[in-house]
C-alpha cells in the first residue's frame, strides 16, 4: 500500500504528467463549457493540481490556450499523416483523413459549438472573431498550415507541380477545409450528407493543386 502511494504522489507531482493532465482538462473544459466559461481554477480541480501550478507551467490562461491550440494542431496532424511519409501524401488522402479525425473524435464539433454561442460568426469564422478563442485558433492554425506547407512541397516534387505556390496552396487550403468542417458538421447534417460535402471538398482542392484526377481519391 505504501509503495502505491508513493508511486501516486510521485506520478502527480512528475512536471510533465501534471502539464499534461492539466492539457487534458483544459481541453475537455473549454470543448464542453467554452473558454470564456472556463476559469483556471476549474481547469485546476479538473486537473487535480493546484492552480499555482497552472501559472507555473504555462504562465497564463492566455499561454495555456495557445499551447492548446497547438496540441490540437498536432493531433490533426498526426491523424491526417498516419504514419505515411508525406510525398505519399496528397489531399484524397489527408482531407478524408481530417474529416474522419473530426466524426470520430467529434473535436469540430465540440470545440465550435462550446465557444462560438453568442458570437457574431459560426464555425470557425466564428472562433476566429471570439477574443477568447483567438489564442487557440492562431495556435492550431501555425501547425497545421505548417504542416500543409511541407506536404504540399513533397506532393510538388513528387507529381513535378512548378507552378504551385506551397504557402498560399497551404492557407488556402486550410481555410476551404475549415469552411467545408463548417458545412458538414452543422446541426442536422447527415452522414450522407457530410460525405457528400467531403467528397466535394477533396475535388475542389486537388483541382485546385493541378492534381491528374487519376490520382488519389
Amino acid at each position: 500500500m505504501a509503495t502505491r502511494i508513493a508511486e501516486s504522489r510521485s506520478r502527480r507531482y512528475d512536471p510533465a504528467e501534471t502539464r499534461q493532465r492539466v492539457l487534458e482538462a483544459a481541453n475537455h473544459l473549454f470543448s464542453t463549457q467554452g473558454f470564456a466559461k472556463t476559469g483556471t481554477a476549474d481547469i485546476a480541480r479538473a486537473a487535480d493540481v493546484s492552480e499555482g501550478s497552472i501559472f507555473y507551467h504555462f504562465g497564463s490562461k492566455r499561454s495555456l490556450l495557445e499551447e492548446l491550440g497547438r496540441m490540437y494542431g498536432e493531433r490533426m496532424c498526426a491523424a491526417m499523416e498516419a504514419g505515411d511519409r508525406l510525398e505519399d501524401l496528397e489531399p484524397g488522402i489527408t482531407i478524408q483523413r481530417c474529416f474522419d479525425y473530426c466524426a470520430t473524435q467529434k473535436s469540430w464539433e465540440n470545440i465550435v459549438n462550446a465557444n462560438c454561442a453568442g458570437t457574431a460568426g459560426h464555425g470557425k469564422m466564428g472562433l476566429k472573431s471570439n477574443p477568447d478563442a483567438e489564442p487557440f485558433y492562431r495556435a492550431s492554425h501555425e501547425v497545421v498550415s505548417a504542416w500543409c506547407e511541407n506536404q504540399y512541397r513533397a506532393m510538388a516534387k513528387k507529381y513535378d507541380l512548378t507552378d504551385v505556390d506551397t504557402r498560399i496552396a497551404a492557407e488556402l487550403t486550410y481555410a476551404v477545409v475549415g469552411a467545408a468542417l463548417d458545412i458538414a458538421f452543422a446541426p442536422g447534417v447527415d452522414d450522407e450528407q457530410r460525405r457528400r460535402v467531403e467528397t466535394e471538398t477533396i475535388r475542389y482542392v486537388r483541382c485546385a493543386c493541378g492534381l491528374p484526377h487519376t490520382h488519389g481519391a
